[in-house]
């Protein structure tokens, strides 16, 4: 029992323990291999209109992949990095990888016809933090969540995006940049390299 390692993340609607709230608290179980043992627990705790209206842009963004061991940062204004350097890598021109996240069996299989002739391969991460990440570093050319995202899932993530001036939406809830930051699901998310591969994959997903 020694050798087991607690995780535990907790979300806040801000940085100051005098006046921000805590709003959710996950935690599991590993092994020393970081083999998830378990289901874990994952709580949202309710908060008011007035509290979630306190949420401010996202500034500063971090996500760490404990499989990888990849640290990915990004300051608003101060651009994207990873494990410390900065990320010069793009996604290409064209969409050869896609990747698939909030994905189940059947979700793959009703969409991924969707997208013949759109994309040339499908990679699923299992992370729809990580896999934006990886988008911002140019390790897949664009990402799509085939159920509604949480904004405080991907806050972080998202920030890396726009510091490298690619392109992200919420299909079912435009525009991107008036969502709140908030523990609703309103939309499935889509993201590439650029505006016009990202209404590609926006019109593929909702046709």
């Amino acid at each position: 029992m020694g050798d087991l390692l607690v995780w535990i993340d907790c979300e806040m609607t801000g940085l100051d323990l005098s006046r921000d709230a805590l709003i959710e608290v996950a935690a599991l179980v590993t092994d020393p291999d970081l083999n998830i043992l378990g289901e874990g627990v994952d709580v949202v705790i309710h908060a008011s209109d007035e509290v979630l209206d306190t949420m401010g842009d996202v500034v500063f963004g971090y996500v760490y992949d404990f499989g990888a061991r990849e640290e990915w940062t990004a300051t608003r204004g101060g651009g994207a990095f990873l494990n410390g350097t900065r990320i010069t890598e793009r996604p290409k021109d064209e969409l050869e990888i896609l990747s698939f996240e909030a994905t189940t069996t059947a979700y793959v299989s009703e969409n991924a016809a969707r997208f013949d002739g759109v994309a040339h391969r499908l990679r699923i991460m299992g992370s729809l933090a990580i896999t934006l990440c990886h988008l911002a570093a140019g390790r897949v050319d664009g990402v799509v969540s085939l159920k509604a995202a949480r904004s405080v899932d991907i806050a972080a993530a998202q920030l890396l995006v726009l510091e490298q001036g690619l392109a992200i939406d919420l299909p079912d809830a435009r525009p991107f940049a008036a969502a709140p930051l908030d523990l609703e699901g309103r939309s499935r998310v889509v993201a590439a390299g650029n505006d016009e591969l990202c209404a590609r994959l926006a019109t593929a997903l909702t046709a």
